[in-house]
């Protein structure tokens, strides 16, 4: 059986600037991927701290495991410009085939965005020192300009989430509501 995670047709045209955004997600977050692994084989990019020892058996695994979910997590949001994002694809056990409802993707992908916003755009607090947060020590200036360079593009995930979500409720809610028809007053 092959699985089809193609983009696909659906109800109603998705914008191009949508599908854009959706198909370029995975590799805005990639370089963070990246930068990430060399620390599962114990190579600390340059970083000063203090606090670094031994790093414990299942640390290798967790940091490959990280990069890979995170990647997986950005394909996934390619669903809210996706035909399987309106409808379960026929291969999934139970609900396949399906109608997908419009706020069981617009719920997740609102809370989802929003909790990428405050995780991820906080960054240039630390970077500058302000409101308490502080940016781990790094070797050498070019250590830190290369861990910006390849952080910072994650920066954009939870605000392409969340313009993602509203192209996908625009599309599926808002589209689908009837039109108020406006009646003159008379005097």
């Amino acid at each position: 059986m092959a699985i089809n995670l193609t983009l696909g047709a659906t109800e109603r045209p998705v914008p191009p600037w949508a599908l854009r955004l959706a198909k370029a997600l995975p590799f805005v977050v990639l370089p963070h991927c990246l930068w990430r692994l060399p620390f599962a084989f114990g190579f600390t990019m340059g970083m000063v701290d203090p606090g670094a020892g031994a790093q414990p058996w299942w640390a290798s695994a967790y940091v490959v495991g990280l990069s890979v979910v995170t990647e997986a997590l950005t394909v996934l949001c390619t669903g809210l410009v996706a035909g399987w994002g309106e409808r379960v694809p026929g291969w999934v056990p139970v609900i396949g085939g399906r109608a997908v409802r419009p706020m069981a993707a617009v719920v997740p992908g609102l809370l989802g965005g929003l909790a990428l916003v405050a995780l991820w755009d906080t960054m240039p607090l630390a970077w500058f020192g302000l409101f308490g947060f502080h940016e781990v020590g790094f070797s050498s200036g070019w250590w830190m300009a290369l861990a910006r360079v390849c952080i910072s593009p994650v920066m954009l995930w939870g605000p392409i989430v969340l313009a993602l979500t509203y192209a996908y409720y625009r599309r599926r809610v808002a589209a689908s509501r009837p039109a108020v028809e406006r009646v003159p007053v008379s005097a």
